[in-house]
């Protein structure tokens, strides 16, 4: 598994790692079995989590199974911050916030990102 906690401005964040699969959807959904287990074990409202998404495509085949996660995943997280989503993928992402109700904020920076997530 590539994914892990990492802490940022001593906030403990989960690093969802999908970067770099390019087309390889069958390893983001290994791993997003993994990261879901672990999503789902923390307690309710409470995981921080930061999502790459940098250069893997999310296609029609990933799409319903992502979704499917968000949203069983959804009542544990507090916020999540997604790294790599833009132009047409930024369309599709928007389409998973409005089929899962798990809101979702786009960053282009991880730096941007974490301070976001460990604010407040």
């Amino acid at each position: 598994m590539r994914s892990k906690w990492i802490e940022y401005n001593g906030k403990q964040i989960f690093y969802q790692d999908f970067s770099k699969q390019f087309y390889n959807s069958a390893a983001v959904k290994a791993e997003l079995a993994e990261v879901q287990e672990i999503v789902k074990a923390q307690p309710k409202n409470s995981a921080l989590v930061l999502t790459d998404m940098r250069d893997t495509n999310v296609g029609a085949d990933l799409l319903p199974v992502m979704n499917k996660a968000s949203a069983e995943t959804k009542e544990f997280v507090k916020k999540t911050a997604v790294l790599g989503v833009t132009g047409i993928k930024l369309k599709l992402a928007d389409l998973l916030t409005a089929i899962t109700g798990q809101p979702l904020k786009y960053f282009e920076d991880e730096e941007t990102a974490k301070n976001w997530l460990t604010e407040d």
